[in-house]
């Protein structure tokens, strides 16, 4: 019997934002009362500043061990901590889930991150050249194609000023002037029909007017290969620059391989960044940035101008030509032989990015919205779930259910496994290898004596080495990842990439941060990585290193009053922090960061 207090609205999966007690609770035990028991101890004060780095966090990692404090030059240990004198006799550290649904404090220290590193692609700044702002770039949207008719709200013109609060007159839905008493109905005898003008939060948004009519498989293996459509139009809009490019006379650019080989490459090349945002229907669509920059042939991995003569436009020609271009069918299926066309939407919105505070998609309103929906996955369609397995794909998959529900009965169905498996007795038997000896010898790189043809001790520590790696599973069956991703409706990659030259890393910004809250208090200023990378290889500038000897104790808070406490003052002050920037960019009469552009 333990205790749980859900800390987010019940929107998430089962189980996600509850805490549950790590010690026995006694009668008339709550909530209330555990946290008056946790603040009228002496060492509460002391326990708060210890847990303040994972205040906010939903369910916090906790680490016991060891800390040591080791001489830089010498390597000897000066000072040990054990966690057994620590407050709960653990280190707290924050999740750093980015799903605003399952922990909002750390999302929204991922989504300041992706704000900083996608807004730095644009007008400099943390290590990229300010010279990027004087590039052009370009915020297109990809649209998945449509798989039946859904309810929309359709507004052709807006007169509102905030289109989160949008109150415009919408147009019908589907209308559609009948001419006979069938001409309503689908093949299905379901109303085709719609004449409802849906508000902005009306739940039938993105749901099918018949789900019989509607391609659930074409959606979910759309969604599936969304991720190659996106990377073929990238290179499909390179060909292009790079055709247009030779037009204009420009010549290719001679650049040294790692390999020490010389070869040439266009004068042009893209950076981009996209985020991918699962529509109400649950189809992604995907949000870029494009930057185009030039080659510079002593440093091909500098950011450099492009070449004279390359503007906005010619980005934008480029994306119109590489979506209505690219399309390709899947690999057969057994219930598909042909495969399934891959191919964008009818809607492509392509629009101009501008630096500093006038323009109509300028970069803090850009690097806000994609930060905004880098926090976000399945919430858009109502259905939030952990990874499903063959015990629970029964509670959400329905061949005859919703929406949703035949979404990931297609998922589970189309990713099953195709491959007949041949028997035991049938699969041919072939000898077993026996160690063949040699005459005996030593290993050069190790010195061991052996008779054996290959050094033992060599072969098992490369295969140690390998055994730490990431296993790489291939399959025959390109479908099969369906059935690992269904909770995702069939989309299994990132939310948010970037190219590796449009801007910094999450890990730099992190390193930054670590190293500025070691130092804050300190008087020699802050120490910040961008030149050495990580804050470990400052080692030149101290004299000891903090070392954590720490292995994983468990996950959340020990009582549902610790939790209650911790989340409400991170709450106060994430709604501090928020207020202040509304106010500061109120003063400088600017769009704070989450504004969505008008291209939403």
């Amino acid at each position: 019997m333990a205790s749980t207090l859900d800390l987010t609205p019940r929107a998430s999966a089962r189980g996600v934002g509850s805490n549950a007690d790590t010690i026995p609770p006694v009668f008339g035990y709550t909530a209330a009362g555990s946290a008056f028991e946790r603040a009228t101890r002496p060492d509460y004060f002391g326990w708060l500043e210890h847990i303040r780095a994972a205040a906010g966090c939903t369910r916090p990692i906790r680490l016991a061990g060891q800390v040591l404090t080791v001489d830089a030059t010498t390597g000897r240990v000066l000072d040990q901590r054990s966690t057994d004198g620590m407050p709960d006799a653990a280190i707290y550290t924050a999740c750093g889930n980015r799903r605003a649904t399952v922990c909002p404090s750390c999302a929204q220290t991922y989504q300041r991150d992706a704000f900083q590193l996608l807004r730095a692609g644009l007008v400099g700044g943390k290590g990229v050249p300010e010279s990027v702002a004087a590039h052009p770039a370009v915020f297109p949207t990809f649209t998945a194609p449509s798989f039946g008719p859904v309810h929309a709200r359709v507004v052709k013109r807006h007169t509102c000023t905030n289109r989160r609060r949008c109150d415009c007159r919408a147009e019908p839905c589907h209308a559609r002037r009948p001419t006979d008493a069938t001409s309503g109905l689908c093949a299905h005898g379901r109303p085709a029909v719609c004449w409802a003008r849906h508000e902005a939060g009306d739940a039938v948004l993105g749901r099918p007017l018949c789900l019989d009519c509607y391609d659930h498989d074409h959606q979910v293996v759309w969604n599936l290969f969304s991720g190659e459509l996106w990377h073929r139009t990238k290179q499909a809009a390179e060909r292009w620059l790079a055709k247009l490019a030779r037009q204009r006379g420009i010549p290719r650019v001679e650049v040294v391989t790692a390999s020490g080989k010389t070869r040439k490459v266009s004068p042009v090349r893209l950076s981009p960044g996209k985020v991918a945002e699962l529509q109400a229907r649950g189809a992604v669509h995907f949000h870029a940035i494009a930057r185009l920059d030039g080659v510079n042939p002593a440093d091909p991995d500098a950011v450099v101008p492009p070449p004279a003569g390359f503007t906005v436009d010619d980005l934008v020609d480029a994306f119109r030509h590489a979506a209505a271009q690219i399309a390709f069918h899947t690999p057969p299926h057994p219930d598909r032989p042909e495969g399934w066309l891959i191919t964008w939407g009818e809607q492509l919105d392509i629009r101009p990015i501008t630096t500093g505070i006038d323009g109509e998609v300028t970069d803090g309103m850009v690097a806000g919205y994609l930060a905004k929906y880098a926090t976000k996955s399945t919430e858009a369609t109502g259905h939030t779930s952990t990874r499903l397995t063959a015990d629970s794909i029964g509670d959400y998959a329905d061949p005859d259910g919703d929406h949703t529900a035949r979404l990931i009965d297609a998922c589970w169905r189309i990713g099953r496994p195709t491959g007949t498996p041949i028997p035991l007795s049938e699969r041919p038997r072939e000898p077993r290898p026996r160690p063949g000896f040699v005459d005996r010898w030593e290993c050069p790189d190790c010195g061991t004596h052996t008779r054996y043809a290959a050094c033992p001790v060599c072969t098992a520590a490369r295969q140690a080495a390998l055994d730490t790696e990431p296993a790489s599973r291939p399959t025959t069956n390109p479908y099969a990842r369906l059935r690992r991703w269904a909770h995702m409706l069939g989309y299994g990659g990132h939310f948010l990439t970037k190219g590796r030259r449009y801007s910094v890393t999450f890990q730099l910004l992190r390193d930054t941060r670590i190293a500025y809250r070691r130092h804050e208090h300190q008087d020699q200023g802050d120490v910040h990585p961008a030149a050495g990378g990580s804050p470990a290889a400052q080692v030149g500038e101290h004299t000891t290193l903090i070392v954590g000897a720490l292995t994983f104790a468990g996950v959340g808070w020990h009582t549902t009053g610790d939790a209650l406490l911790a989340n409400t003052a991170a709450a106060m002050a994430r709604e501090r922090r928020t207020t202040g920037r509304e106010e500061l960019a109120h003063e400088l009469a600017t769009t704070p960061a989450g504004t969505v552009p008008a291209a939403a």
